[in-house]
């Protein structure tokens, strides 16, 4: 396995600062937040698009400090009913990808209205009332699997080999379930950015769903959650209050080990590696008590102390 950070890990921090730091803490890599609910200070894609010297500058930033480009990350809702910006921004990023032979781009599956008559995306986490059924039927069938169609066409012809959709709440996609109904529907371009910190407020074992996924993990986010048990026994972990307020809250983001402990990490790569994963571990730092670069810090610390890094050589001997 290689190491890495989501560029916006370090958003408050210029491109040359945040990529020294990279060499600095001894990754191996940085995925690149490119549009969608980032901002993207590390990549303007209007100025790099059909640009071969500004990519080739861009590109060279990397290699100057032995950085690999991890993946191009478009996070966002691209089938945001009233926002076609979003679901254009993850085109021209896969178009980037294209041109400059990243073959990953990480986004999420989408979100629609309700129905044709709906402005906000609606997601769906029961099956009653009877409703439900009916929004379900129209997001998958009328939007999500038509656009995933289209989406993958795009992604072959521009050379991109994987979308790693991340199992996210407020998505189409978000557990082990629904990410192989959408892949089954439009083929194996379509995989799985497996990040542990959503299934755990969700309900769901990130160390069961690494196994299930096998080949169909494509991305791994590294990022941790507190869960708050006090905060949980009454609010349960549907939470809507303030990112900010952690004491609040029933679930919140927090630095790797913070959550779960360094043996939980050290299981977790395991699985992945049963499951058939041995590619990029990119941390997502999004704690809001820590120091950013700190926080950074110390989750680099952490993986590095437990991830798998040389290939596996045993082999029983001739007796």
């Amino acid at each position: 396995m290689k190491l890495g950070f989501v560029s916006d890990s370090l958003g408050a921090m210029s491109f040359a600062e945040m990529m020294d730091h990279a060499a600095r803490m001894g990754v191996s890599g940085v995925e690149v937040n490119t549009c969608g609910w980032s901002t993207a200070p590390h990549c303007r894609m209007s100025d790099l698009l059909g640009n071969a010297a500004a990519q080739k500058a861009f590109q060279a930033e990397f290699d100057r400090r032995g950085l690999e480009i991890i993946s191009f990350n478009a996070n966002g809702n691209p089938l945001h009913p009233t926002d076609p910006a979003q679901g254009n921004g993850l085109r021209d990023t896969i178009r980037l990808a294209g041109e400059m032979g990243v073959k990953t781009v990480c986004t999420m599956s989408g979100l629609p209205a309700g129905s044709a008559a709906d402005v906000m995306p609606n997601w769906v986490v029961s099956s009653w009332p009877p409703e439900t059924q009916e929004i379900l039927r129209y997001q998958w069938q009328d939007k999500l699997i038509p656009f995933w169609t289209e989406i993958v066409a795009l992604a072959k012809e521009s050379g991109v080999e994987k979308i790693a959709l991340e199992l996210h709440g407020n998505q189409c996609v978000y557990n082990v379930p629904s990410l192989f109904k959408l892949r089954d529907a439009v083929g194996p371009v379509v995989g799985a950015n497996l990040d542990p910190s959503h299934l755990f407020w969700m309900g769901a074992d990130p160390l069961i769903a690494a196994e299930a996924l096998g080949d169909a993990v494509y991305h791994v986010h590294a990022k941790d959650t507190f869960l708050n048990a006090p905060k949980q026994a009454t609010t349960s972990l549907l939470e809507n209050g303030s990112l900010m307020d952690i004491p609040a809250r029933s679930w919140s983001y927090i630095t790797l080990g913070f959550g779960h402990g360094e043996e939980w990490w050290r299981q977790f790569c395991y699985r992945l590696k049963m499951g058939g994963y041995d590619g990029w571990l990119s941390i997502e730092h999004e704690d809001v008590l820590l120091n950013s670069l700190e926080g950074l810090e110390k989750s680099v610390a952490l993986l590095q102390g437990v991830m798998p890094a040389a290939p596996a050589d045993f082999k029983p001997q001739d007796i």
